[in-house]
């Protein structure tokens, strides 16, 4: 497997945010400058959504040497969607806007409908037979799809938690620990798509130590929930929120945790 880039490009952000949304605006601003090349679209409001490579790849006469090749360039391209529906999923929970989050909850359909894809090529490539270390790889991609998929889902939950405009009951506080929340699984998802690129089966040291620092913001951000006089219909929906911030890092452990697993002896 090739390198790809160690940045996702992410959701476009409005730069009248950064000003609206002060202990968040970091979060925002990274939002707002990140690139990634080829890999990805960036969310814009209204507008469709763009295709990494074209139109659906017709597995069907492929040869098995050039699917194994395309299986892992869609593979990275999902991590792209994944990581880029984190950060923009992040940034309209904590700025209200319905429109994006909308836009967001559309674009899930895309990755589910590139799941799907993939996990039919990788069936009928293990079906056809391949050589051994083909096959583990190819086990290991059916593993780590459904990963993706789940995470996918749990950002476009967080952008529909978004449209209801629950961050403006927040506490400056909650909404910082938000803020780290969704830059922080950003961050563990680019590494996890960065270990999956270069084969990297160390990765997963790393993340599970990232995986700690969620877990430590979820309970402060639901610590916070309780006791920041928030109304208990806020206080519920947050919570869920923050458990759906939490999974996407247990997520990005487990891909890497995949990777480890084709390194082990024997």
């Amino acid at each position: 497997m090739k390198g790809c880039e160690s940045r996702f490009s992410i959701a476009a952000v409005r730069p009248g945010w950064h000003a609206r949304v002060d202990p968040v605006a970091d979060f925002l601003r990274s939002a707002h400058g990140a690139t990634s090349g080829d890999v990805a679209g960036r969310v814009e409001h209204g507008s469709p959504a763009r295709s990494l490579d074209g139109a659906g790849v017709a597995w069907k006469g492929v040869p098995a040497g050039t699917a194994m090749a395309l299986i892992d360039k869609r593979v990275i391209q999902l991590f792209a969607l994944v990581g880029e529906a984190i950060a923009g999923s992040t940034a309209v929970l904590l700025t209200g806007d319905r429109v994006a989050a909308r836009e967001l909850v559309r674009r899930d359909a895309d990755i589910d409908a590139r799941y799907r894809e993939l996990d039919r090529a990788v069936l009928d490539l293990l079906a056809k037979g391949r050589p051994d270390e083909e096959m583990t790889h190819l086990v290991a991609v059916l593993r780590i799809l459904p990963e993706l998929e789940r995470s996918g889902d749990l950002a476009e939950h967080i952008a529909t938690h978004a449209a209801q405009d629950l961050a403006r009951w927040l506490t400056p506080r909650a909404r910082s620990l938000v803020a780290q929340m969704g830059a922080l699984g950003q961050e563990m998802w680019e590494t996890a798509a960065a270990a999956y690129a270069k084969g990297d089966s160390a990765a997963a040291d790393q993340l599970r130590a990232r995986d700690d620092e969620i877990d430590d913001l979820h309970v402060s951000l639901t610590a916070e929930l309780a006791a920041g006089g928030i109304s208990i219909p806020v206080a519920i929906e947050m919570g869920l929120v923050a458990r759906y911030f939490e999974r996407l890092g247990d997520h990005a452990v487990n891909v890497t945790r995949r990777l480890e697993q084709l390194h082990l002896p024997g």
